[in-house]
């Protein structure tokens, strides 16, 4: 029978460092082996295994002098921690954890939780708030539940804004217009004329600022003759005089609808016709639609008034190389990033029904190489990774810091419609939801 003795000094010790306690003797641990050409019928010597018992200093305290919060230590208690410090410094992810082993949050720290996931359109941390919150003494507060409402509609998930909004046990002003301007800017503006007539039946009272969410769900919608209805009701039923902002958004209904001339008509009779935002305005609606003799004409309108306010020239150049598109691809509990880089292959979009927009490529090239710097786009590729790395049927959210272009639009519509799945792709200017396909912008962006 083979014997062997050694002593190991890399373990790592697992007793509390508190320098009082007298050193331990070293732990002894025996083990049955079978030795090669030995007598196996014996158990082998025991060998002396000493652990690591020196003590670690004691964790220093979390701040230094610049007073930059470090990461909680493994073991501390999460009610030591400082979640406001961790909230500061914009580690949403950390905070969440620390609250999820059982740390404590008052209104205000829930209230923080609740914007900063609605701007980094994180859902998923989303909800482990909206569950965090369930379980407190907060859940019924009015002003957290309208805060939820707004994340999941910044988030671009209407159904759970609208599962938190009908489960509210009290509701006020603000939880109404919330939930009708969220349904406006992910495309369900139907949707959020039926809330506003639902809460003139509940008897919520009316403003100006109620009016103008109406009117933005309005164009949301294309409901022209509703967002007259709503204009004219806001002075003969409710006596509100309109401002400024009320023009702006009956110009947008009719903008949204491609009634330019009635919005020519309209602004001409405007007693704010002075005003150079109400010709912007007309002006960025005229070239959308492609009306290039309505947007000279406003252009000579506003360098008259203000020639500061003329563009003069119009040349379009290429974005900087700074500033190149970025996607972000929400799935499997993570972000990645993509940007514009090498070409790859895509779904063979023109058996659908897809035909390339070579208009959105501004480069001084053959139409050839147009075609192909098309499929360069950053939100392609993200879809692309996207449907080979999640189940079939499941939602797509992707994140773009540009404005989405026309031919990236026609063949997203021409991807959902074949793969059978909702993408969501969120611009700088507004959420698309892509189905069956068709959008939810109804093509006006």
């Amino acid at each position: 029978m083979s014997t062997s003795k050694a002593i190991f000094n890399s373990f790592p010790s697992i007793i509390p460092p508190n320098p009082s306690f007298p050193k331990p003797k070293p732990i002894i641990i025996s083990c049955r082996y079978a030795a090669p050409g030995g007598n196996n019928s014996r158990t082998a010597p025991r060998h002396p295994i000493r652990r690591n018992t020196q003590y670690r200093p004691k964790d220093p305290p979390r701040g230094d002098a610049s007073g930059r919060v470090k990461e909680p230590p493994l073991g501390e208690d999460p009610g030591d921690v400082d979640i406001v410090g961790l909230l500061k410094e914009g580690k949403l992810e950390e905070a969440v954890r620390v609250l999820e082993k059982g740390g404590s949050a008052d209104g205000p720290v829930l209230r923080e939780l609740l914007q900063l996931c609605g701007k980094s359109k994180s859902i998923d941390l989303g909800k482990k708030v909206d569950f965090l919150m369930r379980r407190s003494g907060f859940r019924k507060d009015v002003e957290l539940n309208n805060l939820l409402v707004e994340m999941y509609c910044e988030c671009g998930s209407v159904r759970d804004a609208r599962r938190v909004f009908d489960r509210m046990p009290d509701r006020n002003r603000d939880s109404w217009l919330v939930m009708i301007n969220g349904c406006s800017k992910n495309g369900q503006g139907d949707v959020g004329l039926e809330l506003f007539e639902m809460m003139r039946e509940e008897g919520v009272i009316i403003d100006g600022e109620s009016f103008v969410v109406v009117l933005a769900a309005c164009a949301s919608a294309a409901a022209v003759d509703k967002g007259r209805m709503y204009f004219e009701l806001m002075r003969e039923a409710y006596g509100i005089n309109p401002g400024i902002e009320h023009y702006l958004g009956l110009i947008d209904v009719y903008g949204w609808s491609c009634h330019l001339d009635e919005m020519w008509d309209f602004v001409e009779n405007c007693p704010h016709r002075s005003r150079p935002e109400l010709w912007e305005a007309v002006r960025n609606y005229a070239r959308v639609h492609g009306d290039l003799e309505l947007e000279d004409h406003i252009e000579e309108l506003l360098a008259s008034h203000d020639p500061s306010k003329s563009r003069g020239e119009r040349i379009f150049l290429a974005p900087h190389r700074n500033h190149s598109a970025i996607n972000m691809l929400e799935g499997k509990n993570r972000l990645r990033e993509f940007r514009c880089a090498e070409p790859y292959r895509e779904l063979n979009g023109q058996e659908a029904g897809y035909v390339p927009d070579t208009r959105y490529v501004l480069h001084d090239i053959d139409e050839e190489a147009k075609v192909q710097a098309l499929q360069y786009h950053s939100e392609r590729l993200a879809i692309a990774y996207g449907l080979i790395s999640t189940p079939p049927r499941t939602t797509l959210r992707i994140m773009k810091n540009l404005r989405i272009c026309g031919d990236c639009h026609n063949a997203i519509k021409v991807m959902s419609r074949i793969v059978g799945r909702e993408l969501i792709v969120r611009d700088n200017k507004r959420f698309h939801h892509f189905r069956d396909g068709k959008c939810s912008c109804g093509d006006f962006w």
